[in-house]
């Protein structure tokens, strides 16, 4: 019986049990190379003649397994995995440009992003720039001739703007530009960019995707033909490639994805309810809340508000971090998506690569803390950033 819900496809799709000896797990083919039958066969396989198994950097069972199944849930033709989310964004807007080409990107990117932008720029002249594309103008503003990709997230870390993915694709159309957007915050449950006119989705499979803690990986999705290409050239030379234990992880992580990021939802909207509320809190940004400046868009592109929240305390650098060491449950770490709740400070932590004068463009500020809320019970997380605040 073939289903195209999410929460059924993220269990069956893209595996056959038949096809692994009945094996109803995914099984783990923990190997660096494969066989060939004979001289011939490699040579057929190396050749493009044959399809077939030649080397796990070339290709894994296991993990095509997982490249399936996520181009399944993204709604995209095919799907290529990544040894972490940074090797996928580099692998993707490499494979997009070459030197002198421009990168128009949202107001805000992660900070490695940023990272990675500043040394294309140095070593290649790809060039980039920033713009907040809250209207077609705006966008359309920040081409040149020169732009050979746009580069999107939303929502944008850690400031939680959105971005009208609809909107910016019928610009990049007009100019034939691919729009590739980071999905790692909402994951395909919550966001398919792909089905908004986008041309290549990217995810930290580290967050949402594993959903536990102890997998680093990345994941692209788009067009058959780009999938292809990006995985015999940049990837393959390249090699930042996923292991097949990592991949197997992922897979059984998946499973749960649905019921997970319900969970998260859930506990985020109580927690930014409960911020919003509080004496001590100057601004709360969640993209759930019903009164979130840019709900058209939420009710456009998103089926639900997703697991993080942003928050400014009155004060700066100092107070943020007295905050966040009176915590007790909430586990001070970078990183996103996992059962515990965690918390940092971007300022000094994930966009630390930034600087200062950027950082304030882009909105953050020294006392902007971010927050992944977890699946604990939401009062116990509650009640720790409750007696944070209420410390004397």
């Amino acid at each position: 019986m073939e289903s195209n819900r999410f929460e059924t496809k993220v269990i069956h799709h893209g595996y056959e049990a038949a096809e692994h000896k009945g094996s109803l797990a995914a099984p783990l083919y923990q190997t660096s190379t494969f066989v060939f039958d004979s001289a011939e066969q490699g040579e057929a396989r190396f050749g493009g003649m044959e399809s077939g198994f030649i080397y796990s950097r070339l290709g894994n069972p296991t993990v095509n397994i997982l490249e399936q199944k996520m181009a399944l849930l993204e709604e995209g033709e095919a799907g290529l995995a990544f040894g972490s989310g940074m090797a996928a964004v580099s692998s993707v807007l490499i494979s997009l440009t070459g030197a002198g080409d421009h990168i128009l990107c949202s107001q805000g990117v992660y900070g490695c992003t940023f990272g990675l932008l500043n040394l294309l720029e140095e070593k290649y002249s790809i060039t980039h720039g920033f713009s907040h594309m809250n209207n077609e103008e705006t966008v359309r503003k920040g081409i040149t001739p020169k732009t050979k990709v746009i580069y999107v997230e939303t929502p944008i870390n850690p400031t939680m703007q959105l971005i009208d993915l609809e909107m910016v694709s019928k610009v990049a159309k007009e100019y034939q530009i691919p729009v590739v957007v980071d999905n790692t915050f909402l994951s395909p449950y919550l966001q398919r960019p792909l089905t908004l006119g986008c041309d290549v989705v990217i995810h930290s499979a580290t967050k949402y995707i594993c959903g536990h803690g102890d997998v680093i990986a990345g994941i692209v999705v788009g067009k058959d033909e780009f999938i292809k290409k990006m995985a015999l050239t940049t990837q393959k030379d390249i090699g930042g490639v996923m292991a097949p234990f990592d991949a197997w992880l992922l897979i059984r992580g998946l499973k749960t994805l649905p019921v997970r990021m319900e969970r998260h939802c859930e506990n985020a909207l109580k927690i930014a309810t409960s911020l919003k509320n509080h004496p001590s809190i100057k601004n709360v940004y969640y993209p759930g809340d019903p009164d979130h400046p840019q709900k058209e868009i939420v009710e456009n592109q998103m089926k639900n508000g997703g697991g993080i929240i942003s928050f400014e305390l009155y004060g700066g650098k100092e107070e943020a971090q007295q905050f966040m060491n009176r915590l007790k449950l909430i586990k001070i770490a970078v990183s996103l998506g996992d059962a515990e709740s965690l918390i940092q400070h971007p300022a000094t932590m994930t966009h630390s690569p930034v600087p200062k004068e950027i950082r304030e463009q882009m909105g953050i500020s020294d006392s902007l803390l971010r927050l992944s809320v977890g699946l604990e019970h939401w009062e116990d997380v509650w009640d720790d950033l409750e007696a944070a605040l209420n410390h004397k």
